[in-house]
C-alpha cells in the first residue's frame, strides 16, 4: 500500500516584524485616517477598516503579502481579523489603502508597494508624506490600472467620500459633511464639549419645568384663595 504524503498546513504569520511606524508624526497620522474612518463608517455593518493588517491576495503564498498603513475594504463585515486573507474575504481586495511616508521609506521599497496594489485590485492608493507635506494619489483607470491623480490637493474620494486638501503649511482630510479629520484628543474634547451642552441643555429643561410647576402651584393657590372668599374667579 501506497501512502500518499500529506499536504503541507500553510502558516500565515500575523506580524511581519516591521513596525507600525519609525516616528509620532507618521503614527499620528496613520491612527487620525484609521480611526476617522472607523467613525465615518461606524454604522455600515460592512465597511471593514484596520490599520498596519497583513493582507494575503492569494492562498498557498505566505510570502507574497502587504501591510498597508491603512485599509479599507468595502463589501466585508467588520470584526477581529489576525490578518486579511483575501480567499476567506469573497476574494474581496481592499479598495483603498494610505501610506504614510517616513524618513526610513525608500523609493524601491514604495515602488514596489504600487506595483503590489496595482496587480492586487486596489481602485485608490493615497500616499502622504507628513515630514515633506507631500501628498499623491493613484486610481484605477477603464484600462484596470493605476494612473496618478493630476490634482491630489484637491481631490475627493469616489469610493470613501472624503476631500484632501493640501496647503503649503497644511494637510487637513475632510468628511462628506464637511468636517474635517481630528486626532484622538481633539475627538475626546469634542465628545465632552457636547456631553456639556447636553448637560447644560438638561438643566435648563429641569429649570424651565421648576418654574413652570411654581407658577401652576401659585395659580393653584390663587384658585383656591379665591373660592374661600366666596368667588370662582377673581372679579372683572
Amino acid at each position: 500500500m501506497v501512502t500518499l504524503p500529506q499536504p503541507q498546513t500553510i502558516i500565515y504569520p500575523d506580524c511581519d516584524g516591521n513596525p507600525m511606524s519609525d516616528n509620532t508624526r507618521q503614527f499620528r497620522w496613520i491612527v487620525v485616517i484609521k480611526e476617522n474612518l472607523e467613525i465615518l463608517f461606524d454604522d455600515n455593518p460592512n465597511v471593514f477598516v484596520a490599520g498596519d493588517l497583513l493582507w494575503y491576495p492569494q492562498e498557498g503564498n505566505n510570502k507574497l503579502r502587504q501591510a498597508p498603513d491603512v485599509m479599507v475594504a468595502i463589501g466585508r463585515p467588520k470584526g477581529d481579523r489576525g490578518s486579511y486573507k483575501q480567499w476567506e474575504e469573497g476574494n474581496l481586495p481592499p479598495q483603498v489603502v494610505f501610506e504614510v511616508l517616513s524618513p526610513g521609506n525608500r523609493l524601491r521599497e514604495m515602488a514596489k508597494k504600487q506595483q503590489f496594489y496595482d496587480r492586487h485590485g486596489v481602485e485608490e492608493y493615497y500616499v502622504f508624506d507628513p515630514d515633506r507635506l507631500d501628498f499623491h494619489g493613484w486610481i484605477r483607470n477603464q484600462a484596470g490600472v493605476l494612473e496618478v491623480i493630476e490634482r491630489p490637493e484637491s481631490w475627493t474620494s469616489p469610493r470613501l467620500g472624503i476631500r484632501f486638501e493640501l496647503q503649503e503649511d497644511r494637510f487637513t482630510i475632510y468628511r462628506p459633511d464637511g468636517q474635517r479629520f481630528l486626532t484622538p484628543t481633539e475627538l475626546a474634547k469634542q465628545v465632552e464639549q457636547q456631553r456639556q451642552e447636553t448637560e447644560q441643555q438638561r438643566q435648563e429643561a429641569e429649570q424651565q419645568r421648576q418654574r413652570a410647576e411654581t407658577a401652576e402651584a401659585r395659580l393653584q393657590a390663587l384658585e383656591a384663595r379665591l373660592r374661600e372668599l366666596g368667588g370662582d374667579r377673581p372679579p372683572a
